[in-house]
């Protein structure tokens, strides 16, 4: 049972290196489509203009 379960804390690891693998695959993309589109700041143009539409009216 022992070498069963010291099988299975390494499989947990590779589980884990291959979740953060797949993050930064997610992360780089995320970033080279918004490095080369104009949609990010126009969307954070609009959320920033609710917010302050919604300060100056409190």
């Amino acid at each position: 049972m022992i070498r069963l379960r010291n099988l299975e804390n390494g499989q947990a690891t590779a589980e884990y290196a291959l979740v953060l693998v797949a993050a930064a695959i997610v992360a780089i993309a995320l970033i080279t489509w918004a490095s080369t589109t104009d949609m990010l700041p126009s969307f954070f143009n609009s959320v920033m203009s609710k917010v302050i539409s919604l300060a100056d009216g409190v």
